[in-house]
């Protein structure tokens, strides 16, 4: 019995180093650093590449009838009217701010949401489901936050096609000279509530949806499982963050001068939607943020794991 007691406490200990030493081997190797972050990077890139057509859509059906109410036309005229007025080129306009910023802010935003977990499981000993919503809150929030001028740029490519000719760059120049440096951080706010709200909704989803199935179904770690919980992911991120989307955007593409200006915060501006558009405005271009967002989160989550798994590390 003292043997075994002796046997099971060694194993018990060696377990417990073991697990300490892949902790501090992780923290350790730039390799695998580089591989976690890049793995979310790219993935999040991929994925936006596909996708961005319908971010195109979704962003000018945010900004129909400012201010007014009134019939609102849908997703599939407006693809058309697009294509017949600008042609299918307009459809990837601001694709590469889009692709810069989703590097930089995907491989932030996916890969400090582990870290970020691990540091609250050391801390308070759990890793419970509200451990992950605040996770996945600083991560996506703390990533916007250093990526928010690309964003900006992105969208006043993708409203105005003139600038087509002149690429970002000109229109960094252009907003800097006519509005100031402090442009480039326009709708931070909502950006970051909104990134905060997304990536909780979707990586404490996706993370929670995963064990329930495992235990309550039989299925393993694998294509079915991140499937079906990415969909899951992607069905509630969408319902949560569309309001959120619609008002920093408005933000975003609000020209600085007091002609221009109608929104003076986040809160005013979903404030003044609500008053001369009504309730339904504040899910305008809801389809195609679905469309984009539902399709988006099961790509980028599907393959991440898949690089994550070759890479040699472990599931999300």
């Amino acid at each position: 019995m003292a043997a075994n007691s002796t046997s099971n406490n060694n194993s018990t200990l060696s377990g417990k180093r073991g697990v300490n030493e892949e902790k501090q081997n992780w923290g350790a190797s730039p390799s695998t650093i580089f591989n976690h972050f890049g793995t979310s990077g790219f993935s999040v890139a991929v994925a936006t590449t596909i996708t961005h057509p319908l971010d195109v859509l979704k962003v000018r059906l945010q900004m129909q009838l400012v201010g007014e109410k009134g019939p609102l036309s849908g997703m599939g005229q407006l693809f058309l009217s697009v294509v017949k007025n600008e042609g299918p080129k307009s459809l990837y306009l601001g694709l590469t701010p889009a692709l810069t910023r989703s590097v930089i802010y995907g491989g932030l935003r996916l890969g400090l949401y582990e870290p970020s977990k691990h540091a609250c499981d050391l801390a308070f000993g759990s890793s419970n489901v509200l451990v992950k919503i605040a996770s996945g809150m600083f991560a996506g929030a703390f990533a916007t936050a250093l990526t928010n001028p690309i964003e900006v740029l992105k969208v006043r490519l993708q409203m105005n096609p003139d600038t087509r000719r002149n690429g970002p760059i000109a229109e960094l120049r252009r907003t800097v000279s006519e509005e100031g440096t402090k442009a480039l951080w326009k709708g931070v706010g909502p950006a970051m509530a909104r990134a905060a709200a997304l990536t909780a909704s979707q990586l404490a989803t996706y993370d929670e949806t995963k064990q329930l199935l495992v235990r309550w179904t039989s299925l393993e770690e694998g294509f079915h499982l991140h499937l079906i919980s990415s969909t899951v992911a992607g069905i509630l991120s969408t319902l949560i963050t569309a309001p959120v989307d619609m008002v920093k955007t408005r933000l975003m593409l609000q020209r600085e001068s007091k002609s221009a200006r109608i929104y003076k915060s986040g809160f005013h501006c979903a404030h003044q939607v609500l008053l001369t558009e009504g309730p339904r405005a504040l899910y305008k271009g809801g389809f195609a943020i679905f469309a984009r967002l539902g399709p988006q989160t099961t790509i980028t989550l599907l393959l991440c794991e898949e690089l994550r798994k070759h890479a040699g590390l472990k599931a999300l």
